[in-house]
């Protein structure tokens, strides 16, 4: 996985600026038009109010503030989302823009060579452009469809114990086969979580998602996460309803899931070619991000995270929903419809020496489905 997704030569995410939309393989919220990051960046935007509150400092829209907002963006693509939230924050809280200072972490080049010409008149704010995290930062950090393409460990069950899933060569074509757990890691990650399999269950255990957040942790000095993904609690995705495991590929905007197993799994064929992803096991993320100092703050469903963002009040007293045009409610429904990218994508939000506040995006209910 990653080889065929991230290897800098043949890699499929390293090889283009750009894989989702109608012309690439899947869809994201991002791909619906600029509403996404327009609300979004609502949610910001009352962030950066909340840090000015408890340093002191003046509140986001007052004059001349003092601090920074670093708005660091993890698996940034060409910098489409980052510049829908940049241009919305521009023209609704200029103040909150005069001050915060992009990061697109990306690992495509192509990608990052592209970001400027996507930010365009907003690229004064991109302080910037790397492979990595920033060394140390505060304000938020927003991950939108990243976990779900980090490289993951298949296990399955068999009557004499736990197996992992390898891949292997056979007759000049690549296949699967089952042999001893590489790591310890995976024993105590379905421990910790209590984790009963039975026989025949497949599963992906992301350890690089545990790693990654707690790089995130670590590097925040204070402010937020925001992480939008596809993915279940654990006592969901580790039980009968996904016994079949759930790494998938995606290619044309065609699903191919993981058939014939024991030979090639469509999830194999053509590596480099198609995405592939597995969903998110949250519990797991919560919790490795709690015992990094990180508190949980919210986790719900996209359709009432973007709801409670757009059913609130703005700067100016009216409601942005008030103010959406015809294009923009299409969008909108788009984004929150159950069945669709509303229920399917949750939003865990963290928060990091900034107590536990009321945020507007979780006012609306803190229902997942």
């Amino acid at each position: 996985m990653e080889l065929a997704l991230y290897d800098r030569e043949l890699g499929y995410y390293a090889r283009a600026a750009r894989r989702s939309g109608r012309a690439g393989d899947f869809f994201t919220s991002v791909d619906v038009g600029s509403l996404f990051g327009e609300i979004l960046e609502i949610q910001l935007a009352e962030m950066a109010a909340i840090l000015d509150a408890q340093s002191g400092q003046p509140e986001a829209r007052s004059p001349k503030p003092k601090a920074f907002f670093d708005l660091v963006e993890a698996g940034a693509g060409n910098g489409r989302l980052a510049a829908d939230i940049l241009r919305a924050a521009r023209g609704r809280d200029p103040l909150v823009y005069d001050r915060m200072r992009l990061h697109l972490v990306e690992a495509s080049a192509p990608a990052r060579a592209a970001q400027r010409a996507v930010l365009d008149e907003v690229a004064d704010r991109l302080a910037s452009s790397s492979e990595s995290l920033p060394d140390s930062f505060e304000g938020a950090i927003v991950a939108n469809e990243l976990l779900d393409a980090l490289p993951v460990h298949q296990v399955v069950m068999r009557p004499d114990g736990l197996r992992e899933v390898y891949v292997d060569v056979s007759s000049a074509r690549l296949v699967t086969r089952e042999g001893p757990l590489s790591t310890a890691q995976i024993i105590d990650y379905l421990d910790r979580l209590g984790v009963v399999l039975e026989p025949g269950w497949r599963i992906e255990i992301n350890l690089r998602a545990i790693s990654w957040i707690g790089d995130v942790a670590r590097r925040l000095r204070r402010g937020f996460v925001i992480l939008i993904d596809y993915g279940h609690e654990a006592r969901e995705l580790y039980s009968a309803a996904h016994a079949g495991g759930t790494l998938t590929a995606f290619a044309r905007h065609t699903m191919a899931g993981a058939e014939s197993p024991g030979a090639c799994p469509s999830w194999l064929q053509h590596p480099g070619e198609q995405d592939i992803t597995a969903h998110v096991d949250f519990t797991a993320v919560r919790a490795a991000a709690e015992v990094e100092g990180l508190t949980t703050l919210g986790f719900l469903d996209q359709t009432y995270f973007l709801l409670g963002l757009v059913a609130g009040s703005s700067g100016s007293g009216s409601s942005p929903l008030n103010r959406l045009n015809p294009l923009n409610l299409r969008q909108l429904k788009t984004l929150v419809l159950p069945g669709g990218l509303g229920s399917t994508h949750k939003v865990l939000i963290l928060g990091k020496g900034i107590g536990t506040p009321a945020l507007r995006g979780c006012s609306y209910t803190m229902r997942v489905t």
